[in-house]
């Protein structure tokens, strides 16, 4: 009897070095949308730079819904600080070039409320994780938890920018 040889599975966190950059789109964490129209590059890896530079020109970067909602909730709260009031800032952001807006379904919501394991208790990074499920595009994040859940449970595939 022939015995199965498993295969691995592919990796589901990549440092933006590693990363195959295919040029298809990528979805942002909410963090790193306010980092790439704040123009904060300092605070990602430089391969990461260059990797967001590489797909926003084709206009391949990817903000869900939740993070233009998270944005004007952290704002109202005061844990935010931008350099125009919320409604200009995300009016600007929403036309930052290369950024695409993705809808939130019931599909994704239910996704978000029915991840394995000890998923992330936000529920905006929940509905971002199960975006990235369900859309089948790698979650652009330096959230630790984010990256830590993607490591152990399958189907979630990430790219770490953190320096």
């Amino acid at each position: 009897m022939k015995r199965r040889v498993r295969e691995r599975p592919a990796p589901t966190v990549w440092s933006a070095t590693s990363y195959q950059d295919t040029g298809g789109p990528l979805l942002l964490d909410t963090h790193v949308w306010i980092w790439r129209v704040a123009d904060h590059d300092a605070r990602v890896a430089p391969a990461a730079t260059g990797l967001l530079d590489r797909v926003g020109a084709d206009g391949n970067l990817i903000v869900s819904d939740i993070s233009y909602w998270e944005v004007a909730v952290k704002a109202a709260k005061g844990k935010l600080g931008l350099t125009a009031a919320p409604a200009d800032w995300l009016q600007r952001a929403e036309q930052a070039p290369g950024i695409r807006f993705q809808p939130i379904t019931r599909q994704i919501l239910l996704r978000s409320a029915l991840l394995a394991g000890a998923a992330h208790n936000d529920p905006a990074d929940r509905i971002l994780m199960a975006t990235a499920q369900l859309v089948g595009l790698p979650l652009v994040t330096a959230d630790r938890q984010i990256i830590s859940y993607a490591r152990t449970h399958a189907g979630l595939q990430v790219i770490d920018v953190r320096r």
